[in-house]
């Protein structure tokens, strides 16, 4: 009996018989698409439909029968290119564009230029209170761009923001910030006081990764801490600055929340002086979804081109700077 029990354990499809090789590799190579399925639906579910789904949406509209009573008075047709020629001559829309150019002129420089002073200042040998001091400077990053436009919008006030009334009680000039061009300033001094922390965190980062023999090389050298920061930090860090670049480029076309807030408190912010506040009066105001989607194809469209070119100047520089 026991011998023969053994034997059975050797026959082809027996439940304890080892799998074959061949299965073992189809196993072996079918893993990674198992671990990636969760990933991929969730992507195609909540990225690619919707971008899918705005494009079929801005290629239609919506015509309209006699006076639009009754069912089939109201019809979705096919559009072609005709709300991306609307969208391109919106004169609404090209305004909100040039406004954002403005603003990203601010932004983008004063932000990264923070980001670099305060990461070379904590990555300095004499620094005091560097945790402390980190986290004070990202805090302001964890606080959501609403409540900070809205904490920055009463204190531009001149009726409730404490600065008016030193300014006041000092003899010196009131200046409104809400209105015409320091509202520029006013809604650059909110991005960059909420997005420094991040930038500053990326390139602190990056200096913490740098090898400690370069800097006794460049201390026996005779370089000074401004000469290893401007000939050998940056440098270094690059590629952290051009990320930084890219995420502040993105985040500036896509400005929305600061305008839209600050809006309630002066008449100097009209509900299309960003492209995204144009997409949102068309598709929520004026009920014309269709023309809202071919205008946010289109600033999808160009976010890609700036990034695409942006990242490949970059790495055709690199490219140049290994070469030589």
């Amino acid at each position: 009996m026991t011998s023969a029990r053994r034997r059975s354990y050797g026959v082809k499809g027996a439940p304890y018989a080892h799998p074959s090789p061949t299965t073992t590799l189809n196993r072996a190579r079918s893993a990674p698409y198992f671990f990636l399925l969760p990933a991929t639906i969730l992507f195609a579910l909540f990225f690619a439909l919707p971008i899918g789904y705005a494009i079929w949406l801005s290629l239609h509209k919506v015509q309209v029968k006699g006076l639009g009573l009754g069912s089939g008075a109201r019809k979705e047709v096919w559009a072609g290119l005709e709300n991306y020629t609307d969208s391109l001559t919106d004169s609404e829309l090209l305004d909100g564009a040039l406004r954002v150019l403005g603003y990203g002129a601010i932004v983008v420089p004063v932000m990264l230029g923070l980001a670099l002073l305060f990461a070379l200042m904590l990555d300095a040998d004499r620094v005091r209170l560097a945790p402390v001091t980190r986290l004070a400077i990202f805090l302001p990053y964890a606080i959501p761009g609403v409540v900070a436009a809205m904490l920055w919008g009463f204190l531009y006030l001149p009726d409730v923001s404490p600065f008016y009334f030193v300014l006041d009680r000092l003899g010196m000039p009131q200046p409104d910030l809400l209105d015409g061009g320091p509202l520029y300033i006013a809604l650059s001094n909110i991005a960059v006081w909420g997005g420094t922390g991040f930038n500053m965190i990326v390139i602190y980062t990056a200096l913490q990764a740098i090898p400690a023999e370069v800097y006794e090389a460049a201390e026996l050298d005779g370089a000074t801490p401004l000469q290893t920061a401007i000939r050998i930090k940056i440098p270094m860090v690059a590629p952290s600055l051009v990320l930084t670049f890219f995420f502040s480029i993105i985040a500036t076309l896509q400005v929305f929340s600061e305008p839209t807030t600050l809006k309630p408190l002066t008449n100097s912010v009209s509900t299309t002086w960003s492209p995204l506040m144009k997409v949102y009066q068309d598709a929520f105001r004026k009920g014309d979804i269709h023309s809202a989607a071919a205008t946010a194809v289109i600033i999808a469209l160009v976010t890609l081109v700036l990034s695409f070119g942006f990242l490949r100047a970059a790495n055709s520089r690199n490219k140049q700077e290994a070469a030589r």
